[in-house]
């Protein structure tokens, strides 16, 4: 962290001391069994959770761009179509994205310019999980876990002579020019419930403040564009189980198809294609050491084409994933409460084409792991371990290949192991304390094994290196909630030292890239996977304040995060981490009618690797409203919403730090843009 930034920092805590939080994350005993399958509320825990009308006015299209701005999360900003999560500073294989709590299979962690093959459009609950949660969900969750929840399968019964049910949704306007719409419809007779949505999203391309775009160091025309950015999608799902009180067993299958255009290559577009089946169920009891016992299982088939301008396909990336989830809950035994658990996943992988620069590989992995806590009057200690093991093979080059990039097959086996160790007290009323150590391990990817060749979205040569060992962090994190009527407050404090940090680093030398029908051979820089010692701390508050209560009600909320991440190898920072960011909200209610701003602002971010450059901090303004037809407000229950929201009102030209430097000067953020959208609950 420079100088600079403390006077910023010190206002921004000064004003957000006294309220501070977004308004979806102002609430008590909120259960998310993401962050702890033993369902206590999330207390001072970095949690976060969009539902009703939060995730209402947020949605985006894309699971990036939904998250961005939450206390701690960014966005991989890779063109209006392709961007994902970024938590604390790390991403791809660092941050879990889970499917209704299964794996989420698609090639969003191999490329930037792959999108995640999930769609917020259908999502009823996102949950956000700050900080390392690899006890539960593996070394690929170093970072934080992002579960995205849709009740494809249902786990509640229907009430007697409840009917049809469900809720739609149309979304027009924005940068992009979206028109959306979803569909869900539920029911049920007797022990039976049915879901059954459907979704469709087309834009245009995203309109921006007028520019000066940046190609491969070369300035061309302004432009108002983000250029080859439109995108068209459309998926759906059907599922049925049986429910009772004691539990439930049920099945979905579901599919999503994105057509979309990759901005650094303005002649291709992406052909997209996701199917999925899963099967879940759980049984309670009141009796026996087994309380419950719950189990997940998914099938997925993913598959992506890279279209060029020509018709011709390109590059066609496929996956085949498996993943099995079982965990029995026990009955109290010694003062201790918790959970024993299984998990076994396996990927298989394949890229043909000109731009494959990984070979086709094979991941298998299972770990066990267990949770316990004591209670011990006000406070609770936890402890949790986890044992894996994991193998990851490449099948080298194909027989006969003309030209020699992979090798031979090979294979290699990991056995990560992490543990963890927690406290939360309740010390004064409303006041709530939490505690964390943990140390984590992370068997590494195929691509950062075994990658082998140019890699367009990154404008880089990438080698893996066969012989990496396994990524080892430890962690430690103190959280604060304070609650008091409509005044909350809750802040954290995190450091993460990486023994082994596995960075995409330049090796200085550069590669020569044969040109292709006629064209003059190219120099591409070297990038290789390797192992450095690397160091991310930072700090994250929040909060909200009712400050007039009446027939008119007015609220403040904002937050502030901060992150410095090092190199320690190197010396130098670690690339493409947020900076300094201050949210400030204030928000008017009238009986159903709700209206607000939202001013954000990011500092410039100076601290950058030797291969980047500063990135100009920015003001963002948003203007909103929303109101109720008839019914209930809350997103719960029978009724209508609509919802208009101006963004970027000021039309401010802005860049991400968090993205590339081969996009950032090609994709600035979104300019001025009014959207609206009604969602009607039956």
């Amino acid at each position: 962290m420079t100088p600079k930034t403390f006077p910023l920092a010190r206002q921004a805590l000064a004003l957000t001391a006294l309220c501070l939080s977004l308004p979806a994350l102002a609430q008590t005993a909120t259960v998310v069994i993401t962050g702890n399958p033993l369902g206590r509320d999330i207390g001072a825990r970095p949690v976060s959770v969009l539902t009703g009308p939060g995730l209402l006015l947020r949605r985006a299209s894309t699971l990036g761009d939904t998250l961005d701005g939450l206390p701690g999360v960014s966005s991989t900003g890779f063109g209006p179509n392709s961007s994902r999560p970024v938590i604390r500073g790390l991403d791809g294989d660092r941050v879990r994205v889970l499917d209704n709590s299964g794996a989420a299979v698609d090639a969003s962690n191999l490329s930037f310019d792959h999108a995640v093959a999930l769609d917020p459009l259908v999502a009823e609950r996102v949950e956000v999980l700050r900080g390392p949660a690899a006890l539960l969900y593996g070394g690929n969750a170093t970072g934080g876990v992002i579960n995205v929840i849709d009740g494809r399968i249902p786990a509640v019964p229907r009430a007697a002579g409840q009917g049809l049910g469900g809720r739609a949704e149309l979304r027009l306007g924005g940068a992009a020019n979206e028109r959306g719409a979803a569909a869900v419809l539920e029911g049920g007779a007797g022990a039976w419930a049915w879901h059954a949505d459907a979704m469709g999203r087309q834009t245009d391309e995203q309109r921006t403040p007028t520019f000066t775009p940046v190609e491969d160091g070369t300035s061309l025309d302004p432009s108002n564009r983000v250029r080859n950015s439109a995108a068209r999608s459309q998926g759906g799902a059907v599922g049925a189980a049986w429910v009772s009180d004691q539990g439930h067993l049920g099945a979905a299958v579901d599919t999503l198809s994105n057509r979309y255009g990759v901005t650094v290559e303005p002649d291709v577009t992406i052909r997209l294609q996701r199917d999925r089946l899963a099967l879940g169920g759980e049984v309670r009891s009141t009796t026996g050491w087994v309380r419950s016992l719950s189990a997940r299982a998914g099938h997925t088939r993913y598959r992506h084409e890279e279209v060029e301008g020509s018709g011709e396909v390109g590059t066609t990336f496929a996956s085949r994933g498996n993943d099995l989830r079982v965990e029995a809950r026990h009955a109290p035994w010694l003062g201790l409460e918790g959970v024993i658990g299984m998990q076994a996943e396996t990927l298989s992988f394949s890229a043909l084409g000109e731009e494959a620069f990984v070979p086709a590989t094979d991941t298998r992995s299972q770990a066990v792991f267990v949770l316990e806590e004591l209670k011990a009057g006000a406070i609770v200690l936890s402890a949790g371990a986890r044992a894996e093991q994991v193998r990851v093979s490449s099948e080298g080059d194909e027989a006969g290949a003309a030209e020699v990039k992979f090798g031979d097959p090979a294979s290699r086996r990991f056995a990560p192991r992490n543990l963890s160790l927690g406290l939360r007290a309740d010390v004064a009323q409303g006041l709530q304390l939490n505690a964390t150590l943990g140390s984590t391990q992370r068997a590494p990817a195929y691509y950062e094994l075994y990658a082998n060749g140019v890699h367009l979205a990154t404008a880089a040569f990438e080698r893996g290196d066969p012989q990496l060992g396994l990524e080892r962090s430890r962690h430690v994190e103190l959280g604060l909630a304070w609650r008091s009527g409509s005044h909350s407050v809750k802040a954290s404090v995190f450091s993460t030292r990486f023994a082994n940090f596995i960075a995409l680093d330049a090796t200085g030398a550069d590669i020569t890239v044969p040109g292709e029908g006629g064209e003059p051979d190219t120099l591409v820089p070297e990038y290789r996977f390797q192992g450095v010692r690397a160091r991310l701390r930072g700090a994250e508050i929040e909060g909200r304040s009712r400050l007039w209560q009446g027939s008119l009600t007015l609220d403040l909320s904002g937050s502030v995060d901060l992150l410095h991440g090092d190199n320690l190898s190197a010396g130098e920072p670690l690339p493409r981490l947020s900076p300094t960011r201050t949210r400030l909200g204030l928000e008017a209610g009238f009986g159903a009618w709700r209206s607000g701003l939202d001013l954000r602002h990011a500092a410039r971010q100076n601290r950058v690797s030797a291969n980047d450059s500063a990135t100009a901090g920015h003001t963002v303004l948003d203007l909103w409203a929303s109101g109720t037809l008839w019914g209930s407000g809350t997103g719960s229950g029978a009724g209508a919403t609509w919802f208009a929201k101006l963004s970027n009102a000021t039309d401010e030209l802005a860049f991400n730090p968090v993205a590339v430097a081969t996009i950032r000067g090609l994709a600035p953020m979104p300019g001025r843009a009014l959207s609206a959208g009604v969602q009607l609950r039956w």
